[in-house]
């Protein structure tokens, strides 16, 4: 990924030096496992370890590779050049590549979750912030972009909250399925290589072993893992979106946090644009393209084949950057929004009690009305409040037909703001439990 969407932890991860790294590692615990076994001497498995500390030569690896045209070998070349060709001898014995390869990569991917982990619970504290602060801010619900009902701001930071919290779930879970590694050899029959040598590099890697692997690891897990990165991706965006919403400039209940020095165009002096969220909106997309391709990789030709690895070369880590990217801007998007109470409430009256208009027909129904009725009497003067700029209320009260049914008392109650927050309480105890 572009540095523009990278953070530096994550892409760390991805880096070759972090790779070759793992691929050491992986050879080295193998060693040793082999060696406590009697399979190599023990003596050519602790010299292996005398690259403990070295910085490996990618240039080097490189300009092997393009010779051997294998990675795998040109990286065991360069690790004999460095522990002596004697002691490296017995180095990768009874492994295939895809044992170094789809174990590295499960590695890669499980230190990429924790940080998106992370990058979750931060958000989420955000928004839990958030929720609290505004609880009890009213604003008008829309169905549709169309004015519905009152809602409060603090519902809706609490509905990003708990689609965020089944992301948290979703992220652990996803971390928890990759998170296997394979040393089986080649076709996945342990004939070269002992079962216990793979579990004894799975515990040292930090991964349980992969229970059946026809020489790569099932691709269904992958698969499951970036269709997390894409759920994941798709939040973010309905949060953006509602941001990007807010902060039109027909509505103004909420914008971007603008900094001393910010420009918002390079034409027209005045703009603030919603740049962050938008900028999200097209980053979703990027992580959600990785998802039919991993979907994709999972049928393989019989035990083995590559058909995967271009994909992974490429989808691993620009999801993974890019989401972690993303989910950060967020967090500082929800940190630093602004917030326009005054101007919720401004809208929310702009159609003159118009959005009341669900009680008026309830209190007709329970007064003996029939629906139908109720409904046409509620509608035609809603219209009046469409076309003609009326005051709802006003109309109610003149109506014959309604007042018939209803006193005057009854209908000014039905304009009570308090009535549509009175169970906010009860939805925040469902979401974040004792606040």
């Amino acid at each position: 990924m572009i540095p523009r969407y990278s953070r530096p932890e994550m892409v760390a991860i991805w880096e070759p030096q972090s790779k070759f790294r793992i691929w050491f590692e992986i050879e080295a615990h193998a060693g040793d496992a082999m060696a406590d076994r009697g399979t190599i001497p023990r003596e050519f498995a602790d010299a292996v370890w005398k690259a403990k500390d070295v910085e490996f030569d990618v240039e080097r690896i490189d300009a092997i590779e393009r010779e051997t045209k294998h990675d795998v070998i040109a990286f065991l070349t360069h690790l004999a050049e460095i522990v002596g060709p004697e002691n490296a001898r017995f180095v990768h014995q009874g492994m295939t590549s895809s044992d170094v390869l789809d174990t590295t990569l499960n590695v890669q991917l499980t230190r990429a979750a924790d940080i998106l982990i992370a990058d979750v619970e931060k958000l989420l504290e955000a928004l839990k912030k958030r929720a609290l602060e505004h609880k009890d801010t009213v604003r008008i619900g829309r169905s549709h972009g169309i004015h519905a009902e009152p809602t409060t701001m603090g519902l809706t930071f609490a509905r990003f909250y708990a689609e965020m919290d089944r992301n948290l779930s979703r992220l652990r879970d996803a971390r928890a399925e990759v998170a296997t590694g394979a040393l089986s050899g080649a076709v996945g029959t342990f004939a070269n290589i002992d079962p216990a040598v793979e579990e004894h590099v799975c515990d040292k890697m930090g991964l349980v072993p992969e229970p059946i692997s026809t020489q790569v690891i099932p691709r269904d897990r992958h698969a499951a893992f970036f269709a997390t990165l894409g759920v994941v991706a798709s939040s973010i965006e309905n949060v953006a979106t509602e941001v990007r919403h807010m902060q039109r400039t027909e509505v103004l209940e909420a914008e971007e946090f603008f900094s001393k020095g910010q420009k918002g165009s390079s034409a027209m002096p005045h703009k603030r644009n919603p740049v962050l969220t938008e900028n999200l909106c097209g980053l979703a997309r990027l992580v959600r393209m990785a998802v039919v391709p991993a979907m994709e990789n999972v049928a393989l030709w019989h035990e083995r084949d590559i058909s995967h690895s271009s994909v992974e070369r490429t989808i691993a880590p620009d999801a993974t950057v890019t989401l972690d990217f993303a989910l950060a801007r967020l967090t500082n998007v929800v940190e630093n929004l602004v917030i326009y109470p005054e101007r919720m409430l401004e809208n929310m009256n702009k159609f003159r009690g118009l959005v009341m208009s669900q009680r008026v027909l309830l209190a007709l129904t329970q007064a003996g009305v029939s629906r139908e009725t109720a409904y046409t009497l509620v509608q035609r003067n809603a219209m009046k409040v469409w076309t003609d700029g009326a005051d709802f209320k006003t109309e109610l009260l003149a109506d014959p037909d309604v007042t018939a049914a209803l006193s005057e008392a009854e209908i000014e109650e039905k304009f009570d703001l308090g009535y549509h927050t009175k169970h906010v309480d009860t939805i925040f105890a469902r979401v974040f439990g004792d606040v």
